[in-house]
């Protein structure tokens, strides 16, 4: 049987005693050896591990709270492990968390699949990796020898055959018990600015590595010309292009569904906006049955500028009014975001937005938010204005990051071009993903809109479930645009260089 040895961080007595006494029940377990004060984050303790292992395996235990490994739980996946070649191996596990009154509950806590296109730093491997020791020295050998935070993130994205077993073979005690929408800003947390630009370095690299990089130093600025869109005869879609005329300047584009507490406020925000230019109002009513329609029906026959559009189709995610607002003959030039429930910041909003189309050139633009709570005072994380991102390497980060920011704005001819994925959750991230492969997309640090959080959001506390599956579609989001660059760095024209709608400003 092969053998695994086990490397653990500094522990409490007792809770070391314990979690080797559950490992050690297992027949494949060849001992512990404890890592006194250092990180797995580093490139030091993750050599030291590749020269100190002589076992078929390394099993990593990322917790230095309790643990309690299942009946068997490394022969399982010494097991698996062997039956799949596999070279990093991680596996579903129960999760003890304390209620109010401090009982102790144990729930499951199921993990995703890791796709080729995961290269988020914070995927949920749980807390005990199983790694097949020559695989783990061959890639120690390939990452960058002065991590401080991301030695263990290098590590991985090195590992060609990373099996997830769907089977609950352990218990550790849950570390982290703020609600999901906390944690989701993690990356954008100031505080945590050093190790995000040394994830993002690794990231890079990597994308390098697989024929994945963004080469910023040539975008395309055809915004309306002929290659915007064309047909399988080569002729182009004047329609879709842009090459016809817009009716308006822009279109603030609301989405909405059952929000009748809080559509009131978002029309009203839009329809303050102060500009020297023609704009309306988009909302796409999604069939609301709590009496949405009735306001947006009594708030547009006072404002001709408010158009309430209600599909026939009843199959339409969010994503799918997105596209219902921009193929509509009464969009404009831009299509700037509002969601049903959040507020401008000021009546200038709509305006700055737009002059930043053209004072960067670019195809997308994203301000900033604060989060707020109802009544629009601010809440933790604050300001969110992704400062990570950056003219140069912003596509490529994007693609380890999990959200671009808002409000989000689009030339709509080239968002007519791709189309939003009929979806309701990434289906922004997913044309911001599109568009950055080959267009410039502009930022505004600046705060332009209000994100309020309540009792109702959907993605202000969601259980273990509906995060996986956000997670897991856009890990799905990226592995088709990773495939989408990499395929499109090989195609001949790129290796040549000769790109004719191309820019190299700055």
């Amino acid at each position: 049987m092969p053998k695994i040895e086990c490397f653990l961080p500094k522990m409490s007595e007792d809770v070391l005693a314990s979690t080797v006494s559950s490992l050690a029940c297992s027949r494949s377990y060849s001992g512990t050896t404890v890592l006194g004060g250092v990180s797995f984050r580093t490139s030091a303790t993750l050599e030291g591990i590749a020269e100190a292992a002589s076992e078929d395996y390394i099993l990593l235990c990322l917790t230095d709270g309790p643990l309690e490994a299942g009946y068997l739980a490394l022969d399982r996946m010494a097991a698996v492990a062997g039956d799949t070649g596999a070279d990093m191996l991680y596996a579903d596990h129960y999760e003890k968390v304390y209620d109010a009154s401090g009982n102790a509950v144990v729930r499951r806590h199921p993990l995703t699949d890791c796709q080729k296109g995961a290269l988020r730093d914070d995927f949920d491997f749980g807390q005990l990796l199983l790694f097949r020791t020559d695989a783990f020295r061959k890639a120690v050998t390939e990452i960058p020898e002065d991590c401080r935070f991301g030695a263990l993130y290098a590590l991985r994205l090195e590992m060609h055959n990373i099996v997830h077993v769907k089977e609950f073979l352990y218990t550790s005690t849950a570390a982290d018990l703020r609600k999901s929408g906390e944690r989701q800003f993690d990356y954008v947390d100031p505080k945590n600015r050093q190790a995000q630009m040394e994830m993002e370095r690794i990231c890079t690299e990597h994308l390098k590595k697989i024929g994945a990089y963004v080469d910023t130093r040539t975008r395309r600025t055809d915004f309306y010309g002929k290659d915007v869109r064309e047909d399988g005869n080569g002729s182009a879609d004047d329609a879709a292009s842009g090459n016809a005329c817009f009716p308006v300047r822009a279109s603030i584009v609301i989405p909405v569904y059952n929000r009748a507490s809080t559509i009131g406020d978002a029309v009203r925000s839009a329809l303050s906006q102060k500009c020297a230019f023609s704009w309306n109002v988009l909302v796409v009513d999604n069939h609301s049955t709590d009496g949405t329609t009735e306001i947006l029906e009594k708030m547009a026959a006072a404002d001709t500028r408010l158009i309430h559009i209600v599909p026939q189709r009843t199959d339409l995610g969010i994503g799918g009014c997105w596209n219902m607002a921009i193929y509509d003959e009464r969009c404009g030039e831009f299509a700037v975001q509002l969601d049903s429930d959040d507020m401008y910041s000021s009546e200038n909003t709509l305006s700055i937005i737009v002059e930043e189309f053209g004072r960067q050139d670019c195809a997308m633009v994203i301000g900033s938010y604060l989060m707020t709570d109802f009544s629009l005072s601010p809440i933790p994380p604050g300001v969110i204005d992704h400062r990570e991102w950056t003219d140069e390497n912003g596509p490529n980060n994007a693609l380890r990051i999990n959200g671009l920011g808002a409000p989000r704005a689009f030339r709509t001819s080239v968002a007519r071009k791709f189309g939003f994925p009929n979806s309701s959750y990434g289906e922004d991230y997913a044309m911001g993903l599109r568009i950055s492969r080959e267009y410039r997309i502009g930022r505004i640090y600046d705060v332009l809109y209000y994100c309020r959080r309540w009792e109702g959001n959907s993605d202000a506390a969601l259980d273990i479930d509906r995060v996986n599956a956000n997670n897991s579609y856009k890990d799905w989001l990226r592995t088709v645009e990773l495939e989408a660059r990499i395929r499109r760095n090989a195609s001949p024209e790129v290796l040549s260089g000769n790109n004719r709608n191309s820019s190299n400003r700055r």
